[in-house]
C-alpha cells in the first residue's frame, strides 16, 4: 500500500511498502529514491515531494526506526502501511519490521558470493562508526580510511537479514490542508509504540528524521547557529530549543524541538553515489511505553 498526502505549496509526503527504487513496469513512475543508493533496500518513512520530485535523496524520510544493540545496529527490512482519512486529517500506521544490518561486499553482493562475513571485521566497522559519531576530531581520518578500504577492497555496502526481528509501529498525524493559511507550517505528528522492544536487549532506539542532502544544505536553530555543508557535521547534539534543516534551492523546511526522555542529534552526509542524507535523531532508551513529536514542514523565504 502507498500513502500519498497533499501539503500547501504543491509540497507532499508519501510513504509506501515497496523498497525505494523496485523496479516499476514500463510506463509507471518509478518510487522515490531510484538513483541506486544502498539504502534502497531499506524501507523508509514519510518521503517529502515537491511537485514530483523527490526531495528525500538517500534519506530515510520522517519518523524511522534504527535499533541498537551495542554497537551492532538494526535496521527496517519490512514495513506495511495503512492509511485513513476523516476530512482533512489523515493517519498513516507505518509498521516495521526491524530485521536487517549493514554489511560488506563486493560488487553483485551476497547473490555473486562477495560478501563479507569476518565477525571480527564487523566488530571493527561497527566499532569505528560508534567512534565516528562520539568524537568529531576522529571524522575525517575515519571517514579517510573508510573510503580508502573500500577502494581497495572493492566494497560496496549492501544488507542482509540480522537472525532476529522486531516491530516498531510508528503512526503520522497531519492535516492535509495545515499550512495553507499564511507563513504557518504544516504540523506532522509521530508517535512511535515501542512496546515490542521491552526485554529484547535493545539499548537504544534511534528515530531518524532525514531528507536529502542535496536539496537541505542549511541547519539553524532557535539559538541563532547557521551552518552549511560538512560545518553541520554527522552527529552533533543539538542543544537550542528548535532546529531545523533548510533547503534555499526549494525554499522549504523541515524543524523539529527538544523531547523530554531523548537526545536530538543533527547530521548530514554527502558522499558520491552512497551518502545524501540530512535530518535529525531523537536517540532515547527502549523503554515500554510510546515517544511522541511534532515535525514542522514549511514555506521559507
Amino acid at each position: 500500500m502507498k500513502a500519498s498526502i497533499p501539503l500547501s505549496g504543491g509540497l507532499s509526503l508519501e510513504i509506501g511498502e515497496e523498497p525505494a527504487g523496485e523496479a516499476k513496469p514500463a510506463g509507471e513512475a518509478k518510487p522515490a529514491g531510484t538513483k541506486g543508493y544502498p539504502t534502497r533496500r531499506l524501507r523508509k518513512g514519510l518521503l517529502l515531494f515537491e511537485g514530483g520530485e523527490d526531495l528525500a535523496e538517500e534519506g530515510v524520510g520522517f519518523g524511522v526506526p534504527i535499533l541498537k544493540r551495542g554497537v551492532q545496529t538494526i535496521f527496517p527490512g519490512g514495513v506495511e502501511v495503512a492509511s485513513r482519512q476523516n476530512g482533512p486529517v489523515w493517519e498513516v500506521t507505518a509498521t516495521y519490521d526491524m530485521d536487517l544490518v549493514e554489511r560488506l561486499a563486493k560488487p553483485g553482493g551476497a547473490a555473486s558470493g562477495g560478501l563479507a562475513r569476518s565477525r571480527a571485521l564487523y566488530a571493527a566497522k561497527d566499532s569505528l562508526a560508534a567512534l565516528h559519531r562520539r568524537f568529531p576530531r576522529l571524522r575525517g581520518p575515519l571517514t579517510a580510511t573508510s573510503l580508502a578500504l573500500r577502494q581497495r577492497f572493492g566494497w560496496v555496502t549492501t544488507y542482509e537479514e540480522a537472525g532476529l526481528r522486531a516491530t516498531v509501529p510508528v503512526t503520522f498525524t497531519i492535516r492535509e490542508d495545515d499550512g495553507a493559511a499564511g507563513d504557518e507550517p504544516a504540523r506532522l505528528s509521530v508517535t512511535v509504540d515501542l512496546t515490542d522492544l521491552a526485554g529484547r536487549g535493545f539499548t537504544e532506539v534511534v528515530l531518524m528524521n532525514e531528507q536529502g542532502a542535496g536539496h537541505f544544505d542549511r541547519y539553524e536553530d532557535s539559538d541563532g547557529t547557521v551552518v552549511r555543508g560538512r560545518a553541520i557535521g554527522t552527529w552533533d547534539m543539538v542543544t537550542a530549543e528548535r532546529a531545523a534543516f533548510v533547503s534555499l534551492a526549494h525554499h522549504v523546511s523541515f524543524s523539529l524541538g527538544q523531547v523530554e526522555g531523548a537526545t536530538l542529534h543533527r547530521g548530514t552526509e554527502l558522499v558520491g553515489s552512497r551518502l545524501a542524507w540530512a535530518g535529525f535523531g531523537y536517540s532515547l532508551r527502549p523503554e515500554p511505553g510510546t515517544f511522541s513529536y511534532e515535525l514542522r514542514i514549511g514555506r521559507v523565504s
